[in-house]
């Protein structure tokens, strides 16, 4: 018993603590499931020429579209407000689809995000605009691309290829349904984005310490 006691001290209630705080906007222990199992990334190509997938991996998802040049304050937004805030976690990472033929642009925008901080996190791949269409439309949400094919909301894919957002009671008892994230809004990035987040990598923080409990 005293035993377990001590286990339960050293590892669970500290998770219990964070994921108080963690959710003291969204209301949410769990950050509920919007779409289950979507696709993995086709074996498109990415910048790097290295294998880029979802599965086993955090992800935020995002789609760049034919206009790149014009997200650059979007991506230095997420790059702020949420990788640079979460990149020590060794799963988490950000992949964002673009047409083909914007290599040199996102290229010049990594160029200029790279003198100000660690970008290893961040996987771009490229496709057709069919392509990329296609696979947005598999992500089953409300929200339609752009004429460029791309938007500027990005999206939360757990390790097991599902969609998560807000779908609920908010604090105020009122439905909430949220599958996407702003990255024009550093208010919508800071303030709701960056608390889901926390709420999933809670979640397999949590998870990661009872196998650790079940090996002692």
């Amino acid at each position: 018993m005293g035993k377990k006691l001590v286990l339960i001290v050293l590892f669970i209630l500290p998770l219990v603590v964070y994921m108080f705080f963690a959710t003291g906007v969204n209301n949410f222990v769990n950050l509920p499931i919007l779409t289950k199992n979507i696709s993995e990334l086709p074996n498109w190509k990415s910048l790097n020429n290295t294998k880029v997938k979802l599965k086993e991996n955090i992800t935020i998802l995002g789609f760049l579209g034919n206009d790149v040049l014009t997200e650059k304050g979007n991506l230095f937004n997420l790059n702020q407000k949420i990788y640079n805030k979460n990149k020590e976690f060794k799963d988490f990472q950000i992949v964002m689809i673009a047409p083909n033929g914007t290599e040199k642009n996102i290229q010049s925008i990594i160029d200029e995000l790279g003198t100000i901080s660690d970008l290893s996190g961040w996987k771009f791949v490229f496709t057709s605009l069919d392509s990329i269409a296609f696979f947005h439309k598999k992500l089953k949400i409300q929200e339609v691309l752009d004429p460029s094919i791309g938007s500027t909301n990005v999206y939360i894919i757990d390790k097991d290829l599902n969609l998560r957002g807000r779908k609920g009671k908010d604090l105020k008892g009122e439905n909430e349904y949220k599958e996407g994230y702003n990255t024009i809004s550093a208010a919508d990035l800071h303030n709701n984005m960056s608390d889901d987040v926390k709420v999933i990598l809670a979640e397999y923080r949590l998870a990661l310490k009872r196998n650790n409990k079940r090996k002692i």
